[in-house]
């Protein structure tokens, strides 16, 4: 008379009962002599024998020396795009709310006015259109030194030292969103300093001058009338900062850029890769905070000078910025602080103004270009040539 097998483990059994737990699509092995895999002795943990156990969600690989726990490349991708994404969306949020609070003096009241009256679309539309020459300078700087780092690091052997910060992020950033900073800064950024983005360019995807041709005489006369071109096309304006005499800094910003791009390609000395990592990651976040300063202090409601007063009355001038306007009254943000309600019927002129940033500090062109405009605020004067400024707007405020 045979009896039917006792399942170690299970209920009618002295030990333990393991908690329930779902099963795994796996192919199970069978222990000779046993007909089914609970038939099988338990293990150290109270699991029957043979019964497939899941494979950790986040594979790690412990360092058993130093008692650190090294991540598998996979997460440290994950990890890099998800820091990334959260940067390249939350620093412009940051900054817009922080304009308000500049904008309104730091008054809790006048802030919560503009929040009131200025919508998102706006102050997204004002950030943009002042922040883009900071926002296409972190991607282009960071792009750059990142590829610079990674081809750096690739010489390194295996498992020497963690990737740089900015390497890691060059290494999960598609193709179209480098290109698409470089172009942002095409547009928005001065013609003075479009001669940077050779550089940088040659930096973030690693054109060495080996890849114009593999013969180095085609390879020389090619380089050479690259940049014969370039300075045909910026003579004129060389010629005239050599003939001013002040604008050292224009002819390096032209000239020095062209001649560093044929080197900046390459990896670096392994000695110098890890200081210069840490160096750049702290320079580049101490540049981008001493340049949003004036990003965060630029006004964002357009400066205007509104003439108020009475048919027969003195008139006042009254510089600032409009809110809002009802039937009722003007809400204007002074220049100097504060908020003025100005009754609509009391309004009798109102002009535009430009701001001390927008007035050119150089007497240069490149090609009916100012130095100063970008391209698009160059095509933007040929369509809408520059008023002249009125009066009311060169009254100190």
């Amino acid at each position: 008379m045979s009896t039917a097998p006792t399942t170690t483990g299970g209920a009618d059994a002295d030990g333990p009962v393991p908690p329930p737990r779902a099963s795994v699509p796996h192919e199970t092995t069978t222990v000779p002599g046993v007909d089914s895999p609970l038939d099988a002795a338990p293990d150290a943990a109270g699991w029957p024998a043979g019964v497939p156990v899941a494979a950790p969600a986040e594979p790690v690989v412990a360092d058993v020396g130093s008692g650190r726990v090294r991540w598998d490349p996979a997460e440290r991708r994950a990890r890099a795009s998800q820091s990334f994404w959260t940067a390249l969306v939350g620093v412009p949020a940051i900054f817009s709310v922080l304009r308000l609070g500049v904008e309104a003096g730091g008054e809790l009241q006048t802030t919560l006015l503009l929040v009131a009256n200025v919508g998102p679309v706006n102050l997204l539309a004002g950030f943009l259109t002042t922040a883009a020459r900071l926002l296409s300078t972190g991607m282009v700087a960071v792009f750059a030194l990142g590829a610079v780092l990674a081809v750096s690091a690739d010489r390194l052997p295996p498992g020497t030292r963690r990737r740089p910060l900015f390497a890691r992020w060059a290494d999960i950033t598609p193709a179209w969103v480098v290109l698409a900073s470089f172009l942002l800064a095409l547009i928005t950024w001065p013609l003075l300093y479009l001669p940077l983005l050779l550089p940088a360019f040659v930096a973030a995807f690693q054109l060495r001058p080996a890849r114009l041709h593999e013969r180095v005489l085609p390879r020389l006369l090619m380089i050479v009338a690259l940049l014969a071109g370039y300075g045909w096309l910026l003579l004129p304006t060389l010629r005239d900062a050599a003939e001013q005499g002040d604008e050292r800094l224009v002819l390096v910003l032209l000239v020095v850029p062209p001649l560093l791009a044929l080197f900046i390609a390459g990896p670096l000395p392994g000695m110098v890769i890890r200081p210069l990592a840490s160096v750049t990651e702290v320079a580049m976040l101490a540049t981008l905070v001493w340049a949003a300063v004036p990003v965060i202090s630029t006004p964002v409601l357009p400066l205007t000078v509104t003439t108020v007063g009475t048919e027969n009355g003195p008139a006042e001038d009254v510089r600032g910025h409009v809110i809002t306007t009802d039937d009722v009254n003007m809400v204007i943000l002074q220049e100097r602080g504060g908020v003025r309600y100005v009754p609509v019927d009391l309004v009798r002129a109102q002009v535009l103004c430009p701001t001390e940033e927008e007035l050119p500090r150089h007497q240069l062109r490149i090609h009916d270009f100012h130095v100063e405009d970008s391209l698009l605020e160059g095509m933007g004067r040929r369509v809408r040539p520059v008023h002249r400024i009125d009066a009311a707007c060169r009254t100190p405020a």
